[in-house]
């Protein structure tokens, strides 16, 4: 019999701590700065290389600088147009009259496109009325709305109304009607009540898709709006480009269509932004 005292005894050694990971140092601010002018380069290069096709061809012959002017001189009347005042009056001009159309149209085609993506029996309502007319082009319209409110303002605004309500309404109702119908079983099994079920399941499921309609609508406001401004308008970027056409401004005339360009990426990337703000609960999988 062996005597428990007798026994070997095992001396517990320490395990051997790892050697503590060297701090990684965070980028330097030039480093950052270079990293921020690389992505805007690499995000640009189309833009620079159109720029470059446009300078060039005109000067080596490749197109008949007559008609489409080298991009310098472009610029240059635009800067003569600028400088003068004259652009920011037809800016001023189309800017209140597409954001006036746009924002009636987001204040009325989302709570319709709410309202019949909602209740099935409205939707059953409306939808041929809806067919007739989301099929009816907005520039067909553009003597109808001349005859019946005149070539003042209000006929503009209406027509830049009716362009922007169907993308904002059709993508509405999509996302409304698109939401995952396991989202709205087990919202229903915790006792929301149809409010609620709404206002926590079903609105911020179809923000998305709501912004998709109202970022169309935009660019609709812009091209839509030149178009009416071409008709019986004295001021506006639709006005300016249809007058210096006319007048054979070539410079001019591009310098407008620039100018509206550069609005209509200005307003998309505004829509972007505020889409970002009412969608931070999404997670971007891309990332």
């Amino acid at each position: 019999m062996v005597d428990i005292a007798e026994r070997p005894t095992r001396l517990a050694v320490p395990a051997a701590t790892p050697p503590a990971a060297p701090a990684v140092a965070g980028p330097t601010l030039p480093g950052r700065l270079l990293g921020l002018g690389g992505r805007a380069l690499h995000r640009s290069a189309a833009l620079l290389g159109l720029a470059a096709l446009w300078e060039t061809a005109p000067r080596v012959g490749l197109v008949d600088r007559v008609f489409l002017p080298p991009l310098s001189e472009v610029l240059v009347a635009w800067w003569a147009l600028l400088t003068s005042g004259q652009l920011a009056d037809h800016v001023g001009a189309s800017l209140t009259r597409s954001l006036t159309g746009l924002g009636l149209a987001v204040l009325t085609a989302i709570p319709l496109g709410l309202l019949i993506g909602w209740y099935r029996p409205l939707a059953d309502l409306l939808s041929p009325l809806l067919e007739v007319f989301r099929n009816t082009a907005a520039l067909a319209l553009l003597p109808v709305f001349v005859l019946i409110l005149g070539l003042g303002e209000t006929s503009k605004i209406a027509l830049v109304l009716y362009a922007c309500s169907w993308p904002i309404l059709l993508n509405t109702i999509a996302g409304v009607k698109g939401v995952d119908p396991l989202l709205v079983r087990s919202a229903r099994s915790m006792g929301l009540n149809h409010l609620r079920l709404f206002q926590k399941v079903i609105l911020p499921a179809a923000v998305p898709t709501v912004f998709t309609g109202v970022r169309l609508a935009g660019a609709y406001s812009i091209l839509v709006l030149v178009a009416a401004e071409m008709v019986g308008a004295k001021a506006g970027l639709g006005y300016l480009v249809n007058y210096a056409q006319y007048n054979f401004a070539i410079p001019d005339m591009y310098a407008g269509i620039i100018t509206i360009s550069a609005i209509g990426l200005v307003v998309n990337q505004l829509l972007v932004a505020v889409e970002r703000r009412f969608s931070t609960w999404r997670v971007d999988v891309t990332a």
